[in-house]
């Protein structure tokens, strides 16, 4: 049962890194646009907007896999850990430096977080014993 639970969490993590991603690398424009932000035609601002759209949906990938496979549950678990968490942190990061954005973007930066917390909690737990080294 518990493995259950921590594979349908991933999938769902993965599911929403995936479709994140894969916007933000095909529909950049759209994705931004429902936080009001308007980001012109400049192909290296585009550029730079889709890489990490397309690192994000490769992200998501493996945490989908990972909770389908037993044996790469604990690599998406610290995927997903290091995803989502390092998500919000930047988000505080981007508060400190450049302001406090819109609700929407700080209610984003909760749900990185406790994804993230998540994640990690459950990394710890599925951690190798000394007789998996």
């Amino acid at each position: 049962m518990r493995h259950r639970v921590t594979r349908t969490f991933l999938g769902l993590s993965g599911a929403l890194a995936a479709a994140i991603g894969a916007s933000v690398l095909f529909f950049p424009h759209s994705f931004f646009a429902t936080n009001h932000i308007l980001l012109g035609s400049d192909p290296n601002l585009l550029s730079e907007i889709r890489a990490p759209g397309g690192l994000l949906l490769a992200a998501g990938a493996i945490m989908i896999v990972g909770a389908m496979l037993k044996s790469l549950l604990r690599s998406a678990l610290f995927a997903a850990a290091i995803v989502f968490s390092m998500y919000g942190v930047s988000r505080f990061v981007s508060i400190a430096l450049d302001g406090v954005p819109s609700s929407s973007i700080i209610g984003a930066l909760v749900i990185e977080l406790v994804i993230g917390m998540i994640a990690s909690l459950l990394t710890a737990r599925f951690a190798p014993t000394r007789s998996d080294s």
